[in-house]
């Protein structure tokens, strides 16, 4: 990450709510054709989220402890935060020094930093809603974003697109980060002729999400170099053991997609 920070736009988008065994088979059904053209040939990394829910995984996020892969470790991790006893801090990760967030270090680093919120931890409407807004020099949020807007995700990639183009970053390295909101319930709406929310709708929202990304990798890479990071920050239950939602431990919640990529001119 020594030769990405600082010289590379970064791009961090959450997919809220995304399970893994969804998002791999939408992939695996060429159903993802814009995302695909990122992933490896296997599809997505199979990773534990360390939050069943959005606001403990994103905490985690923001302090550089991204999905971890779901296989034995230790495994080295992008960012850090610098602190004693870490075993997972590397020759190759960046670590931001006396900073509690990863937000503040790349500012520090020359980064403009952006959110673009989705779901109620990022709506601003009062001091939870704020917390990580609040991190950054530019965060943003409105109705239009949120779970019950059926082109949400259109409306998150148009802002971050002008934001990107406006003439204030051109010369500025930037990074984004975007909760996509469209997968968080009520998804049904993705899906003709439901009435409830399901595993199938779910699928549905993310075949909408994909399609809604390609402006915004077209933009980075009328930018230059982009690292982008694309991931879950934890999955939800349609009635698997009894269990509905999130907010709770069973391997559906906890076992997310991840990617993350380079982006070139």
């Amino acid at each position: 990450m020594h030769a990405i920070v600082g010289d590379h736009d970064l791009l961090l988008i959450t997919l809220d709510t995304l399970r893994f065994d969804a998002a791999q088979r939408c992939f695996e059904r060429g159903e993802l054709p814009v995302l695909s053209a990122y992933l490896p040939a296997s599809g997505w990394e199979r990773r534990h989220t360390p939050g069943s829910f959005t606001y403990a995984a994103h905490a985690a996020f923001f302090a550089g402890f991204l999905p971890t892969p779901a296989r034995p470790g230790p495994h080295p991790r992008l960012f850090a935060l610098d602190f004693e006893g870490s075993e997972t801090t590397a020759p190759g990760t960046y670590v931001f020094r006396d900073r509690a967030d990863i937000v503040s270090g790349l500012r520090d680093a020359g980064y403009h930093t952006i959110c673009i919120g989705g779901v109620g931890f990022f709506n601003k409407r009062n001091p939870l809603g704020s917390q990580f807004p609040d991190l950054f020099d530019e965060g943003h949020w409105q109705p239009e974003f949120g779970v019950t807007a059926a082109d949400s995700t259109q409306r998150q990639v148009a802002l971050a697109c002008e934001r990107l183009r406006s003439a204030e970053l051109r010369e500025r390295r930037s990074f984004v980060f975007i909760n996509v909101s469209a997968l968080h319930q009520p998804n049904r709406h993705y899906l003709a002729g439901a009435e409830h929310d399901s595993l199938d709708s779910h699928c549905a929202a993310l075949r909408y999400v994909d399609a809604a990304l390609a402006p915004l990798f077209a933009a980075l890479r009328e930018r230059g170099r982009a690292f982008a990071i694309v991931c879950s920050d934890h999955g939800t239950a349609y009635g698997e053991d009894g269990y509905h939602g999130h907010r709770l431990a069973h391997d559906v919640v906890m076992t997310v997609p991840y990617a993350h990529f380079l982006i070139s001119p």
